[in-house]
């Protein structure tokens, strides 16, 4: 397994398009979410509330995004393994842990430069939603 090894944080520039093709995407399902892009610190570069999304997805967007960075890895695996039950609950454990699909890092260069937190739909939802914003940056 190769270590992923954090890089230069994502610039406001990249956070936009990220930003504007989740919206894109929303809007083409109809949907309203929050969008949250996180550099590779985990700091918060951009935060995008859809008109009518509802309040309550502005701190899961965050979360989901700063999961996905600190643990290098997407929110849906958080998901999957408490979904399995078992040892997976574990994770319930864990502080930063957000277990919704919707989290995903950002990788340039073989490096993470941030993630993408997307809420406010169901989370299958906000997964193709924040792949959306992902798919924009190459």
């Amino acid at each position: 397994m190769t270590v992923l090894e954090y890089g230069s944080p994502i610039t406001l520039a990249q956070a936009k398009r990220a930003v504007e093709a989740a919206e894109q995407e929303a809007h083409r399902q109809d949907l309203a979410v929050i969008v949250a892009v996180v550099d590779s610190g985990s700091q918060l570069v951009m935060l995008h509330r859809m008109d009518h999304a509802q309040y309550g997805s502005i701190p899961v967007a965050q979360a989901k995004a700063k999961c996905a960075v600190e643990f290098k890895r997407s929110t849906k695996q958080f998901e999957d393994a408490l979904v399995q039950g078992g040892m997976g609950f574990r994770t319930l454990s864990v502080d930063g842990i957000a277990p919704f699909e919707g989290g995903l890092p950002i990788l340039e260069g073989g490096k993470i430069v941030g993630a993408i937190g997307v809420s406010g739909a169901r989370s299958d939802q906000d997964g193709v939603i924040a792949a959306a914003g992902l798919a924009a940056l190459g």
